[in-house]
């Protein structure tokens, strides 16, 4: 061993269900978030462990806020219209 400390998240060990490699998907961090949350409202934990829930929630939180914003963008293209009130088609990029 090289004595080099890897967290958590650095060996997969955070990871939330339904997570691929660009990161969890909303359903996923909104679950995991509210559990965080509940976590955190229960005032049963350490200074330390509520400040790492923390960290994560807001990160968690981040990421669900992109991914809405990436949703809100791609249903603004879909339902665009030109000048003269018809639809512009255009192809979408797959996620």
């Amino acid at each position: 061993m090289n004595g080099k400390r890897r967290n958590p998240s650095e060996r997969g060990e955070n990871r939330v269900e339904g997570e691929s490699p660009a990161g969890p998907s909303f359903e996923a961090s909104l679950h995991r978030l509210t559990e965080v949350v509940e976590k955190l409202e229960s005032g049963e934990l350490g200074l330390e462990e509520s400040l790492a829930l923390f960290e994560e929630g807001v990160g968690l939180a981040r990421s669900a806020q992109q991914r809405l914003d990436s949703a809100e963008k791609r249903v603004e293209e879909l339902v665009r219209v030109d000048e003269n009130g018809e639809p512009v088609v255009k192809e979408l990029e797959p996620e």
